[in-house]
């Protein structure tokens, strides 16, 4: 597979922009970096609300997906505010946060079953956007809270394991990855997933960072990452589109852009958890 050479400048300045967009939310303060989670929430609740009516062929009512984004991005403003609070520490946990959501959706959802009109079925696939895009997003603030340097680092894992991934299989891939993304090779995946593990480990070593949170993030940005990425190709395929939006030219939509960090926040969260203790 020949590397298609307008395609490849196109992508990689769109990815200069975004690039700059993304570290200036990433670096400025915590306030940004939460301004920034919030875009990147509410534009990947609209793309997946745009998927799910594809899908399911149904029209979801404009009062639920504002209703829910609403809702969404309240409860991140509310996480944000009690971690970035000293005396609150320690931040709010993730088990914690579950019942917040559920006593503020529950008017929501109770609204919608005893509607004369069929909106049960929006309201479950409301249910799935809400774990598959904001309980990621709530995640990724609390992590933010304690080690701002982790979030950060896998966002530039994923980066460099998708870029390294495109690069390697243009050169010499050959063998298709799954039917769910035909343009994917085996080659391009191991290379990108081996070369970004590499680069963490030479992070590390330059760093104070340890070795093996460098291992282990690099690991939930290649592995969850094409997860992530897979599972929102066969969204799209179940869609019968091509990509989820068109923000940003050559990449597709904002969904397409944090399909591999949506995944790889919970096992990072994960690990940082359960593993480490540092979030408990």
């Amino acid at each position: 597979m020949a590397l298609h050479w307008p395609t490849f400048l196109q992508r990689t300045g769109s990815a200069i922009v975004f690039a700059i967009i993304m570290m200036a939310g990433l670096l400025w303060n915590a306030w940004s970096f939460t301004a920034l989670v919030l875009i990147i929430q509410f534009l990947c609740l609209k793309e997946f609300f745009f998927l799910a009516e594809k899908i399911s062929g149904l029209e979801f009512p404009k009062w639920m997906k504002w209703g829910l984004s609403s809702i969404a991005s309240l409860v991140l403003v509310l996480i944000a505010w009690f971690s970035f609070q000293e005396k609150y520490w320690p931040p709010l946990s993730a088990i914690a946060v579950l019942p917040l959501i559920a006593c503020l959706l529950m008017p929501f959802f109770l609204i919608s079953a005893l509607s004369k009109k069929n909106y049960l079925v929006q309201s479950f696939w409301s249910i799935s956007g809400l774990l598959y895009i904001s309980l990621p997003a709530i995640l990724l603030l609390i992590i933010y809270s304690i080690q701002w340097v982790f979030p950060i680092a896998l966002i530039l894992m994923i980066w460099s394991n998708d870029t390294l991934a495109y690069i390697v299989g243009s050169f010499i891939g050959k063998t298709p990855f799954s039917e769910i993304s035909p343009k994917k090779t085996w080659e391009g995946t191991i290379g990108g997933a081996l070369l970004t593990i590499a680069g963490a480990y030479v992070w590390s070593y330059f760093s104070s960072n340890k070795m093996m949170d460098a291992i282990m993030l690099s690991l939930c940005a290649t592995i969850a990452g094409t997860v992530g990425d897979l599972f929102e190709s066969r969204l799209k395929r179940m869609a019968d589109v091509k990509d989820s939006g068109n923000i940003m030219p050559g990449h597709g939509g904002a969904l397409d852009r944090f399909d591999s960090l949506l995944v790889s926040v919970p096992f990072a969260f994960a690990y940082l958890y359960f593993v480490k203790g540092i979030l408990a």
